[in-house]
């Protein structure tokens, strides 16, 4: 039985974790090529770009791994170029790269807000920027971006993150209301509090117990009483780029569990 993205080459960015489980973009690329996409996996760190690649290729399916800065326009135009030689198309865009940005106006610098805005914005500008006109070129494409619930609700001090995040949805929305009629979609999930090896990682310098009850806050906070994990975002990824998901532009998909709503977080 064919998968959902059968034979689609699916670029995607961010496709690496950072310590072991299972973060959105290393859990979002094996769900592709699960329902049958060939996977051109990229991650800042080729290692990781590359353990997730063998991840796939090891359960029969279809993977090439590659190294790149999306942060950097010549990065960006080389990254295309390759998966471009290995598949011969681009017909998916994820765009999964970001970090987090604690502190308020006050306590942000100017070189962390830059940091955060180049990682998580100028990123998705140059990606989309890069790939849209192979879009146009073969007649039709999807994007899919992944933000955040920050830019929606101040759920902690991290002024930059979550504008990161808000510029996020902007461009997602422009994208899709600019393409639209050229058979091109852009919609982002929103992922809400979920559970992944970049929660933990910032986490690595407390104590057990301190990381043991901030882990039991993230979880008291969502309406179902634990946190979401990757596969969850994979899953909303792999409709929003999938057929079935061909009258939806230019949404904001939530994958929080009806944290949005919740109106204690404010």
């Amino acid at each position: 039985m064919a998968g959902r993205l059968q034979d689609k080459v699916a670029l995607i960015c961010g496709a690496g974790s950072i310590g072991s489980g299972w973060g959105n973009g290393k859990a979002t690329a094996t769900a592709f090529a699960r329902e049958g996409a060939k996977v051109f996996a990229v991650d800042l760190n080729p290692g990781a770009a590359a353990e997730t690649a063998e991840i796939i290729k090891g359960e029969g399916h279809n993977a090439t791994s590659h190294g790149a800065d999306v942060s950097d326009e010549g990065a960006v135009a080389g990254m295309v170029a390759a998966c471009r030689d290995a598949y011969g198309r681009v017909d998916i865009l994820h765009n999964n790269v970001g970090i987090s940005g604690r502190g308020g106006p006050i306590e942000t610098s100017l070189e962390q807000w830059e940091r955060v805005m180049r990682i998580n914005v100028t990123s998705m500008f140059l990606t989309c920027q890069a790939v849209l006109p192979l879009f146009l070129e073969q007649g039709g494409g999807a994007i899919v971006n992944v933000s955040s619930l920050s830019a929606l609700k101040a759920i902690r001090p991290e002024l930059a993150y979550a504008t990161s995040k808000g510029a996020v949805n902007a461009l997602t929305i422009n994208i899709a209301m600019e393409f639209a009629g050229r058979n091109i979609r852009c919609n982002a999930v929103v992922p809400g509090l979920i559970n992944t090896p970049m929660v933990t990682n910032a986490m690595k310098d407390l104590p057990n117990r301190e990381m043991e009850a901030m882990m039991a806050g993230r979880d008291t906070l969502s309406p179902t009483g634990r946190m979401g994990e990757g596969w969850d975002v994979a899953n909303a990824a792999v409709f929003l780029a999938s057929d079935e998901a061909k009258y939806i532009n230019g949404m904001l998909l939530h994958v929080d569990a009806g944290l949005q709503h919740n109106l204690t977080t404010n």
